[in-house]
Parts: structure tokens; sequence; C-alpha cells
């Protein structure tokens, strides 16, 4: 790697992290070392939930996209703080978050801190740290519906650019709206063409920034070895707004799906909600090698792919915004064989980011002692694997 290279990727990471009343964890402190970290411990003695904690220091819900009331410890008064100090390129960090007990009334709930004082929205986080992870529960990925692909694609494209989230609930608050006026039979013109632009300029930035990303992740990928152990994916866009950008300006395309929502009213309210737009697009992702649709692969096939996706996604990422991701990779050790590991463990060190990988078996991860940081998660404590 050159020098401007490693420049480009430089290590975010997270050296200490505090939780009280977190899941299963009433308080913990941990001091946490760059590059690899790996959890071991048996099932539900807590892995994850750490995992978790760490993804709550990005936008949204985290990882496991879990009501706040969930997240809160049984037992405790209804809330949670997680507290991390971060080393970056600009130095060091306090982000804090959580909720006060009761406050579970969705995102607008969760309050953040940065260096002690409130930060003006969760996306302030993004200026310091990036997390990107992968969990048992995207295996199904692929042969899945297509919400889950979008949910998946949005959260890459968050990643690189901090605005795409508050576009989304934009867009997401304007259907809201006019699928409300819809089910009640409204006739109202204003409303519906107020309602309608909104739509049709955020609903166009999103496409354009997931087609964005698409053609930049789809250069990425190339950069994988053809015969690798991760095979190269070809990732496209299926959605009218995505394939209209191909062949025109962004400001025709908003024109043109505002004037479709406007034509499309009558039809929209004979099915109860809105027939077209970005909430409709899919990612498509082909086996390369193979020249096969994801969905039709092997599980282990599709593991490797999804691995390769984010291994370049993380790579994009530090090459985007300067800051290497923080990777957290649930389970991952026990879906890939031996040389996978090892190429997997070879990946992450090129490029130097801090991984939390967790696993029931440390035995999985051998060939990182003297690398790794090992820690042993039990129930609620987390010790140096001895």
């Amino acid at each position: 790697m050159t020098a401007d290279a490693k420049q480009l990727r430089q290590q975010s990471y997270i050296s200490k992290l505090t939780l009280t009343n977190f899941r299963n964890y009433a308080a913990l402190s941990l001091e946490l070392a760059p590059g690899a970290v790996v959890l071991s411990g048996d099932n539900g003695a807590g892995k994850t939930n750490l995992l978790e904690a760490i993804s709550f220091l990005t936008p949204g819900r985290g990882l496991r996209r879990a009501p706040y009331a969930d997240v809160a410890r049984e037992g405790g008064d209804g809330g949670f703080a997680l507290h991390a100090r971060i080393e970056g390129p600009e130095g060091q960090v306090e982000i804090g978050t959580g909720i006060s007990g009761g406050d579970t009334a969705g995102e607008g709930g969760r309050k953040v801190r940065i260096n002690g004082a409130p930060a003006r929205s969760a996306e302030d986080m993004l200026e310091w740290l990036r997390v990107v992870w992968l969990t048992p529960a995207m295996d199904g990925l692929f042969p899945g519906p297509a919400a889950v692909r979008r949910r998946f694609l949005d959260r890459l494209v968050l990643a690189i650019d901090p605005g795409h989230g508050q576009r989304a609930l934009d867009y997401e608050k304007a259907m809201r709206g006019r699928n409300r006026l819809l089910t009640e039979g409204s006739r109202d013109d204003a409303w519906f063409d107020a309602i309608e632009t909104q739509m049709a300029e955020t609903g166009v930035a999103i496409a354009a920034a997931r087609a964005e990303l698409v053609r930049l992740l789809a250069a990425m990928i190339d950069r994988l070895p053809g015969s690798g152990p991760f095979p190269q994916a070809d990732i496209s866009l299926a959605g009218d707004l995505e394939s209209a950008l191909g062949s025109a300006p962004a400001v025709d395309v908003e024109e043109r799906y505002r004037a479709a929502l406007a034509n499309g009213r009558e039809r929209d309210r004979a099915a109860g909600r809105t027939l077209d737009g970005p909430h409709r697009s899919d990612l498509v992702v082909r086996h390369r090698p193979k020249s096969m649709p994801a969905e039709l692969c092997s599980t282990g096939e599709q593991k490797a792919l999804l691995v390769g996706i984010v291994l370049s996604h993380a790579r994009l990422t530090g090459e985007m915004s300067g800051l290497t991701p923080i990777l957290l990779l649930d389970e991952i050790a026990a879906h890939l064989d031996a040389g996978r590991r090892a190429a997997l463990f070879s990946i992450l060190e090129e490029l130097n980011c801090q991984a939390f990988m967790t696993g029931t078996d440390a035995a999985l991860f051998s060939s990182l002692e003297g690398r790794a940081q090992f820690l042993t998660v039990d129930h609620g404590s987390v010790e140096p694997t001895g």
C-alpha cells in the first residue's frame, strides 16, 4: 500500500466503551485496542449485544433495529446509556448516546452528546466514525424481499453520504402524508401538489445517491481478485427513477416523477398507497464467476458474495470519507472455511480498521494470536481471554 493510500485510510477506533443498563449489561467499562477485537463466549452470553451497542454510534436503530424498550436492560429504569472514547485523525472525541427511563417513543427519543454538548442530530456522529456490520440475519439478504436489500443499500450509502438518512426520512414522511390523503379520499389538489413536489425532490435525490454508491462500489468490487476467496459480484439497481437518471438530468426526472404521482392518484387511491418511487427499487446482485443471480447460489456462495461486498464497501468508505469504518462481524468465522478465514483476517489488516468479531469458539481465531485483542464474554461481564 502506498503512503498516500494509508493517509486516505487513517484509522478511527474506539479506545473505551462504557455501557449502562444496555441489554444484559448493568454496567460495563472496556478498554479497547485498535485492530482486531475477538469476542468469544457461549450463545446468549452477550457478544452480539456488545456489537449492537457499538452500532448505536451511528444514526438509526442499530444492527437489530430493535425498539428502544427492548434495548434497555430488563429490571432497569427503562433507559440505557453508552459512551465511547474515539481516537481518530482529528484527535480524541467523546460520544454518548441513550434514552432516559420511559423515553422509548422513536428515534427522536435517543439523545446524542459529542464532547459533552448536545448534537444537532445523530448524523453528527458520522463526522467522527463510520460503522458497518455483517450479521447472521443478513444471510437471507439475496433470497429475501426487496425491502431488506433496500435497507442494506441505504446503510451502505449513509456510510459515505451522511445526508442520505435525512433525505430518506423526509421522503418517508411525505409519502406517509400522501398515503393518508389517499386513504381518507381527499381531493385537495393543493395538498397533493405540495406533497408530491417534495416526494419528487427527495425521491430523485435518494435514487441518485443510491446510483452513485452502486457505481463506486462496483468499481471497488472490480479490484477484488477474480479467483479470490470472496467472489466478485455484479451489482445494479432496478427502479424507474434509477433507470431514468441514467439518461436524463435529475431536474427532468424530478418533473416526470412529480407528474407521474399526479397522474397516478386514482390508481394509488384504489390501492391505498403510493405504488411508484424509490421505496419500490431493488438492489440486483449476480455472482460474476458463475454468471448466476445471487439468490440462486448456494448458502456458502451467498455468504462469500456478501462478505466481499461488505469488505469492498469498507475500503470504499475509507477512501471516500478518510475514515476507515469500524467493522462489526457477528459469528463471522463459523461460516467460513480456514482458507476464507485467513483471507478475511489478511484483508482486515490491510484495511487498517478496528474489527469486532464474535464466535463461540476462540480457536477459530487462533491465527490472530498476537495480532488481536481477545476478550471472553460471560453474561454481563467481559474479561481478557486467559
